[in-house]
């Protein structure tokens, strides 16, 4: 089960962002999971006075690749110190002119297109379905956007993220094709970590930052390593900024998600009670242990 501790908004994104928050009070954890180790240790504190929680996506000095990243873990290891949202930022490239890089976007959409990463709590012996049309929690992103509006970042309300394999960046022809499904951004580590966190029952919204026009614009360099890497400095201030304010507003979310966020497992269990695998459902109990009251509603109904 999770430890006892106050309602946290957790932040995952890289370890030179995690320097330019500067919480008080900080404290690291190194957290274990029932799904193995989180990709870095999970640091506490405060920003601004709201209790935030902070991990590093790729480990740090960036040594995981994207599909080497334990989302599972990760998720996990928030939930075990008690996050309720997390707010996720991500390096991305732009698949459209009028979203150039620094133009920030907040997400509400995403193609799936990867393959090798383990995408569930659930599997043989307890198998579950969650609902995951509006993959983002609309109350954090319509959050997100009055804070935009307060911090002037420059950022759209909106967009699709093409979450790719990789490690290798795209083709040209692939670029293209995912510019004609309507994507707005493409990056690699989105998936799984959003669905992960709708079966955790936890709020989830994603802040992509565009970095490069991936390959597709050929007067535009090209995305490499080295470019993003200088872009993310050059745009660190603007997403403090963002991130700051948004924890403020965030912090006072209360009471039930009226997006059922945190309510996803509701209609989500197939497998009938007497052939549950009992340790598939202690490990997902520690991921979301709200879901006790469905186990106890469905005793009283038998």
């Amino acid at each position: 089960m999770t430890e006892s501790h106050p309602a946290r908004i957790g932040i995952i994104g890289g370890s030179g962002f995690q320097r330019l928050l500067g919480l008080t009070d900080s404290r690291v954890h190194h957290c274990a999971t029932a799904f193995g180790a989180p990709s870095s240790p999970v640091t506490t504190g405060y920003l601004g006075g709201v209790p935030v929680a902070f991990l590093q996506r790729h480990g740090p000095g960036h040594t995981i690749p994207p599909a080497s990243i334990n989302a599972r873990a990760n998720i996990a290891a928030l939930r075990r110190v008690g996050c309720t949202q997390i707010l996720s930022l991500s390096a991305v490239g732009s698949l459209r002119e009028d979203v150039p890089p620094g133009r920030f976007v907040l997400v509400d959409q995403f193609i799936d297109r990867t393959l090798m990463r383990d995408k569930t709590f659930f599997g043989p012996g307890l198998v579950g379905h969650v609902p995951f049309g509006d993959p983002v929690c609309g109350r954090m992103r319509e959050t997100l956007a009055d804070s935009v509006g307060a911090t002037g970042v420059p950022a759209r309300d909106g967009g699709t993220y093409v979450v790719m394999e990789g490690p290798q960046f795209s083709t040209r022809a692939e670029s293209l094709l995912y510019r004609q499904w309507g994507g707005t951004v493409i990056g690699m580590t989105a998936m799984p970590e959003a669905k992960l966190a709708r079966e955790a029952e936890l709020c989830y919204a994603l802040v992509a930052i565009p970095t490069d026009y991936d390959c597709w614009f050929e007067s535009q360099e090209p995305v490499n390593a080295a470019l993003v890497a200088e872009r993310m400095a050059e745009v660190g201030d603007s997403a403090r900024r963002l991130v700051e304010e948004a924890v403020q507003r965030l912090g006072r979310h209360a009471g039930a998600c009226r997006c059922g966020c945190d309510r996803a497992l509701d209609t989500a269990i197939m497998t009938a009670p007497e052939q549950r695998d009992p340790a598939m459902l202690a490990k997902l109990l520690t991921v979301a242990p709200n879901a006790n009251r469905l186990m106890n509603k469905q005793k009283e109904n038998s």
